[in-house]
């Protein structure tokens, strides 16, 4: 698996309640930004010890406000200074009002040749809820609008849980997805994460979380959809068809490095990691990325927790190459347990979940974690 470029675009014309990642609405700032994303790039020319670069992903935020040219500005650095492979896989996130036929075009232009819309739902109440930008049918029009303009690797985003939602809601919205043409989609329960607007809903006692067990089922239903459709379950969260299953997050299940540039970004070297920090006047300023260097018990347990997460599955092979004996012993010995309640299998060299412990990931996963 080859290195990937992460490039962290923080913009955004308004604020979803439900987001925790960085973001600002200064807009203004957008052409200052891109020049110190391609500073950085420059700066940072030998994080990736020139390994081929496989992919690159603009995320945010909301990538899908940067003009073409400035998308332009980036991708030429990233192809002057780094080992980009032919082939590569070129995402960008984009919000489905943001994408006309000639933001479309102009991407495709650039060798963009993978999007990744955030629609979430069918429903346009639960948009508004949301505070999101678009309506249930412009985000049908974005993913056919791509299609026109050539794309033929679409993913969507969408989440479930939502307070009182209904299952009847949730199976209109797989649906509903399942009549667009695209080759992934990724669904997440909702989450109330500290600092969010939503958690504060929460917190006031104006909202209220979704039963656990209607959640589960939502899922549940969510697998045998998706699977009856074609699509192969590739991810905890994510669903792909065939052969077209995110090569760039599956880069991060994998272990492989990747430079993370913009503000708030990550970046892994195969041992450690470092970040920019959460403040775009601190970016501007060229601060250095911080670094955070992982022990081996932390790498460990990264390592059963991105494998885990994945259909393939926790490779133990690889987990002894890289930390010996004592971790694989300890791993067998915790997942034992599992093994005999039918949460996890255990086959060669490979420990996988279950489908049911799927609906448990999160404690299998804690559980053969090391413990000091």
């Amino acid at each position: 698996m080859m290195a990937g470029i992460y490039v962290h675009i923080p913009f955004c014309k308004s604020r979803c309640v439900y987001c925790g990642f960085f973001s600002t609405t200064l807009l203004e700032k957008r052409s200052e930004y891109v020049d110190a994303v391609v500073d950085e790039l420059k700066r940072r020319r030998h994080y990736l010890a020139g390994e081929p670069v496989g992919t690159i992903y603009f995320g945010g935020g909301t990538p899908s406000l940067l003009s073409v040219t400035d998308t332009e500005r980036i991708l030429d650095a990233i192809y002057n200074i780094y080992n980009v492979r032919e082939g590569a896989e070129v995402t960008m996130e984009g919000n489905p009002d943001d994408l006309t036929p000639a933001l479309l075009h102009g991407l495709k232009g650039l060798g963009v040749n993978r999007l990744s819309m955030g629609v979430q739902t069918f429903d346009d109440a639960r948009l508004a809820f949301l505070r999101r930008r678009h309506s249930a049918q412009q985000a049908v029009d974005a993913v056919r609008t791509a299609v026109q303009a050539g794309f033929q690797n679409i993913s969507i985003d969408l989440m479930f849980g939502f307070p009182a939602q209904t299952m009847e809601a949730w199976k209109s919205d797989v649906q509903k997805a399942l009549t667009l043409p695209v080759q992934h989609i990724s669904a997440y329960s909702l989450m109330y994460e500290e600092g969010t607007r939503l958690r504060k809903m929460l917190d006031a006692g104006d909202i209220a979380e979704l039963d656990e067990e209607i959640s589960l089922q939502m899922y549940e239903y969510l697998m045998d959809a998706l699977s009856v459709a074609g699509y192969r379950h590739y991810e905890i969260s994510n669903f792909a068809l065939p052969g077209m299953e995110s090569r760039h997050n599956s880069g991060y299940w994998q272990g492989v490095p990747y430079l993370g540039v913009g503000a708030g970004a990550h970046s892994y070297d195969g041992k450690n990691r470092h970040y920019n920090v959460d403040s775009l006047v601190s970016y501007l300023s060229q601060e250095p990325p911080m670094r955070e260097q992982l022990t081996e018990n932390e790498r460990y347990d990264e390592f059963i927790f991105t494998g885990l997460r994945t259909a393939e599955g926790l490779q133990l092979a690889e987990l002894e190459k890289r930390f010996g004996t004592e971790f694989v012993q300890y791993c067998l010995q915790n997942a034992q347990p599992h093994i005999d309640g039918g949460r996890l299998v255990h086959e060669g060299r490979v420990l996988r979940l279950t489908r049911s412990g799927l609906f448990v990931s999160n404690d299998v996963m804690s559980d053969l974690m090391w413990v000091e």
